[in-house]
């Protein structure tokens, strides 16, 4: 059995809210909430250990703004919101470096130097199976109304991280394990 994880920034509730209920046009079951990517996959292995240094980096982090902003693409398959925060980048390099995952997993997570903060709205179809595909078609269309109904794009505080791990028989990553930034 494969046991993943990533941790992530969670909105706030009626922010994420709002999104799941734009995403409720085009997709009807998504495979986890919506969230900014912090640390992907890569490092995070089955034996938890990197949780205490994950811990760690967060003891010394103190809470920071965040800012929402316009939807953007990754190529032309991957509809997302843009997220502006210097914070953000030095958290996801302090927690990178302090697990020390591969210079290839690095790569294909595109962590550090290629890191782009961000919310997931859709993406095009692919053939694994934990995804929620569209068409290029669609993701214009999904673009076009996120512009409108997803403004005004907050600012919120983020105070905590969420470790998100993966759930076999959904086929949905789950909440596992929140922890707070320095008081």
């Amino acid at each position: 059995m494969k046991v993943e994880y990533f941790i992530g920034i969670v909105p706030p509730e009626e922010y994420l809210e709002r999104i799941v209920h734009f995403q409720s046009n085009w997709i009807k079951h998504s495979n986890v909430e919506p969230h900014i990517t912090l640390k992907a996959q890569g490092g995070l292995t089955p034996d938890k250990k990197w949780i205490g240094k994950v811990q760690k980096v967060c003891d010394t982090f103190k809470p920071f703004q965040v800012s929402l902003d316009q939807p953007n693409f990754f190529g032309d398959n991957i509809l997302y919101l843009s997220v502006n925060s210097s914070h953000l980048h030095k958290l996801h390099q302090e927690i990178v470096h302090e697990i020390s995952p591969s210079e290839d997993l690095i790569k294909q997570y595109f962590e550090l130097d290629a890191f782009v903060p961000h919310i997931t709205l859709g993406k095009e179809q692919y053939g694994d199976y934990i995804s929620a595909g569209l068409s290029k078609k669609a993701l214009m269309e999904m673009e076009k109304l996120a512009v409108k109904e997803l403004t005004p794009y907050p600012d919120f505080e983020v105070n905590f991280i969420r470790v998100y791990e993966l759930n076999i028989e959904k086929q949905r990553y789950e909440k596992y394990l929140d922890i707070s930034l320095s008081k």
